[in-house]
């Protein structure tokens, strides 16, 4: 069969659809993009917001119209979400959850005509993770290691809990393999992904942490390049901080999600940090590992935000050695707690205050990137060109694009490079190094 995969949302999503791209070639089938008259396509949902559900219909529409012999195979959050929404769209012959995403396959091939099988389990207990294997997509430089899904905490905006389940960690031993897998295969950088990273082994025997599988994963693959995903701020304790400081084979970026600047805010959003976390360990770090990027996100407009609170995410943020800020508006979700809070924002004033946080991240980014003119960086080379120069696009370990001169021949490969120049829109120009 001829297969399209697209995915909406995460890493971690990404991560998987590269993964059931892996086992349908493995099968014997041929991975085809959507333009290519595929036999069936698998439609990988997020559900974070009600806007990422409608992108997600209309995904499955588009699909449905175009190629309407096409099988659909839906699956991702949504189908956890609501697998009866998904189940009703036309074109849908499996609905598949996140943890039975191994089996996607098997649930396709006994699909019945004018019938749709919906498998989706029940995530209120613990369950064990799907058994996918890493994947190195061939459009992208970069590979997606999954160690860990799921999330024990109850953040009063977010619906991802009750889609991923409880959080659940890959054993090490499996990890180091699948590492290895990927280096082999050429990956130059691989990027740890889950959803609660900081969580990973709690639920492991013997226990270990994150800075533990790092540490045993770095001296498995001599040759690996490790990213982390995102760490939530409480979790980044000084132990972790001496690991990234110690070792070059871990990039130096650190995304970090503060969400709000106001311990006020923080506690109705039932963030499990405070701003005391981040005022002692973002100024520790970016001491311990020069270069970092260290990164975040933001939601503007959480009910109960008034002007003092937004104005103390605001100068926290200006404050620290953040180097930018993902800034999101927020967005009622059913189904969790703050979709019935009081004093909610006003529209006209969340975007206001969006437009003000992300000036303040544009004008630290600028200054971070400039303050990398004349230095070298280690970098991977993205497997296309530039549209617009044609020049190559690299990303260094410290999270800057870059555009450099070179042959084809360097598409996906690690390189080292020294920045020339920024402009003042930030877009980053240099050259490759020899030697």
């Amino acid at each position: 069969m001829r297969v399209a995969i697209t995915t909406h949302g995460c890493r971690l999503n990404q991560s998987e659809g590269d993964s059931m791209a892996r086992s349908a070639r493995e099968a014997g089938h041929e991975i085809v993009e959507l333009d290519d008259a595929p036999e069936v396509v698998v439609v990988n949902t997020c559900t974070i917001t009600h806007s990422a559900d409608a992108d997600a219909r209309q995904a499955i529409r588009r699909v449905a119209g175009r190629w309407p012999t096409a099988k659909i195979v839906a699956t991702g959050c949504y189908a956890n979400g609501d697998p009866e929404a998904l189940r009703a769209l036309p074109g849908v012959a499996v609905v598949v959850g996140n943890r039975e995403k191994e089996s996607w396959l098997d649930h396709l091939g006994r699909a019945d005509d004018g019938e749709v099988d919906v498998v989706v389990g029940d995530l209120s207990r613990r369950v064990r993770l799907a058994r996918l294997r890493p994947a190195i997509d061939p459009r992208r430089a970069r590979a997606f290691l999954k160690i860990q899904d799921g999330c024990n905490y109850r953040c009063a905006f977010c619906i991802v809990p009750k889609v991923r389940g409880r959080s659940t960690s890959v054993g090490s031993s499996v990890l180091v393999e699948q590492l290895r897998e990927l280096v082999e295969a050429g990956a130059p950088e691989v990027v740890l992904t889950g959803v609660h990273l900081g969580t990973y082994g709690w639920d492991l025997r013997p226990r270990i942490d994150l800075r533990e599988l790092v540490r045993r994963l770095l001296s498995s693959s001599p040759s690996a390049r490790l990213r982390l995903g995102s760490i939530d701020p409480h979790e980044l304790d000084d132990r972790l901080i001496e690991l990234l400081a110690a070792s070059p084979r871990i990039c130096r970026h650190l995304h970090l999600p503060v969400q709000s600047g106001d311990d006020r805010v923080l506690r109705r959003m039932r963030r499990a940090h405070r701003v005391a976390h981040l005022e002692r360990q973002v100024p520790r770090a970016a001491a311990a590992i020069p270069g970092v990027a260290i990164g975040t996100d933001v939601i503007v407009g959480f009910p109960g935000e008034d002007e003092v609170a937004f104005t103390n995410t605001y100068e926290l943020l200006e404050a620290l050695p953040i180097d930018y800020a993902h800034v999101f508006s927020y967005s009622a979700r059913a189904g969790t707690e703050a979709a019935s809070m009081p004093d909610p924002v006003a529209p006209e004033r969340m975007a206001e205050r969006s437009r003000r946080l992300r000036k303040l991240s544009s004008d630290k980014w600028l200054s971070f990137t400039r303050r990398g003119i004349g230095e070298r960086a280690s970098a991977v080379v993205y497997r296309r060109r530039d549209r617009r120069t044609g020049q190559l696009i690299a990303l260094t370990d410290n999270y800057i694009k870059v555009q450099v001169d070179g042959a084809d021949a360097l598409l996906g490969r690690r390189v080292e490079l020294e920045i020339e120049e920024v402009s003042a829109e930030g877009r980053a120009r240099g050259r490759i190094c020899e030697g």
